[in-house]
């Protein structure tokens, strides 16, 4: 295999969260400088539900009208667009337009709308054009995706961002029982560093990874060396055209290495490996494990570790953000396809998350709170819930790919609909009902 051609895959998927995950990383330096303050994070999770239109669009075209979306200049059309709103992003972030008589960072929403549309229809976009090459560099693809999230986190943590200092204060407290100067109380105070590098800078980086992800895109398409690595059949925009009569036709593989060869199919989908029991089964936990990893449970993090201190809540997103590529990477050398295996792997990470949430709940007074195991028993917890379910990702991502290009198009659109239902699901409780109490990082006081 090329090493040239995986690295070209990885840095490939490391453009499609990359803006998105960047963003979000970023908000508390964001969140002090704009009107919306600490209400953003709700309104940019229903912006980027609202992009959703953008990959519904794209499957809805594939199913309708295969063969007429030009999958390669959507992919240019989203890439370019990407890379230039995160660069207007880096002037206008923190303008202000009034509306009805009260100031919004309108350019900041609507530069993060075009954000979040560019990086849901890389979902059904990129996996898919990822059928022109052999499925070993599907895995490499995964560990660039993976990376879009780790690297702003890497970047954000060098910058300083969302760093607090506790810093001792005292307040006069005046009572009226016969104390007539009253009394002084001493407590801690959570301040916030300045960042080493401004917010400016940091989304012109964003910017600088679109533009690597698109010099990725054009070498995929046109590098002598990548070419020797695609399969003999000829594709174009999502089908596979046979080289003798040029009748076009919806790519399927012509034989699955995993079915016995005289096997008949047992559905209709794709090469008929599965039973359409167990292609329901695979995309329910494909849509599950991407509500919970994708919303469900980031939306709670900041109250699942904050209680334990400000280190810990650090450490799980930076751990946590390092296990998605590392489970990309063990599942390179271990691609282990069975439905039990990934139902079980799937258990043990709800599992994980039912942990995390029961901890967000009980926030700002977890189990463990005032004990250093507490805060090692989170950031665990946070590792193995992302290492196990982003593996499951991959896993399901290795089978459809083997299913055909059609099956690809569905896995990004049901990793939508799952991140879609996780967000529907959290934000009332989260930013409606305020259901969660944030811990103090300094204070946390608990019988």
């Amino acid at each position: 295999m090329s090493l040239l051609t995986h690295l070209l895959a990885c840095l490939f998927g490391m453009g499609s969260w990359v803006s998105i995950n960047g963003l979000w990383v970023e908000l508390p330096l964001i969140v002090p400088q704009i009107p919306e303050a600490w209400y953003l994070p709700s309104y940019l999770s229903v912006i980027i539900q609202m992009a959703n239109i953008g990959p519904l669009f794209v499957t809805l075209m594939h199913r309708f009208r295969p063969g007429t979306l030009n999958e390669r200049a959507v992919i240019y059309v989203i890439i370019g667009l990407g890379t230039v709103a995160t660069f207007l992003l880096g002037f206008f972030w923190k303008e202000t337009v009034v509306v009805a008589g009260v100031a919004r960072s309108v350019p900041l929403l609507v530069l993060t709308f075009f954000l979040a549309a560019v990086d849901c229809t890389s979902s059904v976009t990129f996996l898919p054009f990822m059928m022109r090459l052999k499925s070993q560099y599907l895995t490499t693809y995964y560990i660039g995706e993976g990376v879009s999230g780790l690297l702003p986190s890497l970047v954000a943590l060098i910058q300083g961002a969302g760093v607090v200092h506790c810093i001792n204060s005292t307040q006069s407290v005046n009572y009226t029982l016969n104390i007539p100067n009253g009394s002084v109380t001493s407590n801690l105070q959570a301040q916030y560093q300045p960042a080493n590098f401004s917010t400016e800078v940091f989304f012109f980086f964003l910017s600088a990874m679109m533009l690597v992800c698109l010099g990725a895109f054009l070498l995929l398409n046109y590098h002598p060396s990548v070419a020797r690595e695609q399969p003999n059949s000829i594709y174009t925009n999502g089908v596979k055209q046979k080289t003798k009569n040029r009748e076009l036709v919806e790519q399927k593989p012509m034989m699955d290495p995993y079915r016995p060869e005289n096997q008949k199919p047992r559905s209709s989908f794709g090469t008929g490996s599965y039973s359409w029991m167990e292609v329901f089964y695979i995309f329910g936990i494909l849509a599950w494990v991407n509500a919970l990893s994708n919303t469900v449970l980031p939306s709670v993090q900041s109250y699942s570790c904050m209680p334990y201190g400000n280190n810990a809540y650090h450490l799980s997103a930076s751990l946590a953000a390092l296990s998605n590529p590392l489970a990309c990477f063990i599942a390179m050398f271990l691609p282990i396809r069975s439905l039990l295996f990934m139902g079980a792997l799937t258990v043990i990470g709800t599992g994980v998350g039912v942990y995390i949430m029961i901890m967000a709940v009980l926030s700002p007074c977890p189990v463990l709170v005032n004990d250093t195991s507490g805060g090692v028993i989170i950031v665990l917890a946070w590792v193995l819930f992302i290492l196990t379910l982003s593996y499951v990702k991959v896993i399901i991502g290795v089978i459809l790919r083997d299913e055909g290009h059609s099956a690809l198009v569905w896995c990004g659109a049901v990793v939508q609909l799952g991140s879609l239902l996780g967000a529907v699901t959290m934000f009332p409780l989260v930013s409606v009902y305020d259901y969660f109490s944030s811990g103090d990082p300094c204070n946390t006081k608990c019988s």
